[in-house]
């Protein structure tokens, strides 16, 4: 489906409408979608549908994943959740997992950012380099 020109600049009204202080808030996402269906204004499908995609580009951008070669302490959850949290503002989802492939070191990935602090990323790197 093509969204027209219009239906871009309504999905992004309705995107900075659902937004408090910098952070999409839930509560007005699922209000702004329960009334733009019930009133069903000209466009409204493809209106829906960049809006639909803007949330969902935010919400990748306010989540983080932590991989770690071994299970994170808590006061290392804290460090890197605060570094995080000066580096791409408040409100990021911060899950952690254990993956022992890794061999040592992190991996974090936010949003498209991959920050690759492992030991098996650095194999993998220097093999492609050879």
């Amino acid at each position: 489906m093509k969204i027209t020109k219009q239906a871009r600049r309504d999905g992004k009204v309705l995107f900075n409408a659902c937004r408090v202080e910098g952070v999409l808030d839930e509560n007005r996402v699922r209000q702004a979608v329960t009334l733009v269906i019930e009133r069903k204004p000209r466009g409204f499908l493809s209106t829906l549908s960049h809006f639909q995609r803007l949330v969902k580009l935010d919400l990748d951008r306010r989540s983080a994943t932590v991989i770690n070669s071994s299970q994170t302490t808590p006061d290392q959850m804290t460090a890197i959740r605060q570094h995080l949290s000066q580096r791409y503002g408040a409100g990021l989802n911060v899950t952690f997992w254990v993956d022992p492939k890794l061999i040592g070191g992190i991996k974090i990935k936010v949003g498209s950012d991959i920050f690759d602090g492992s030991v098996a990323g650095r194999l993998a790197q220097l093999e492609a380099d050879l």
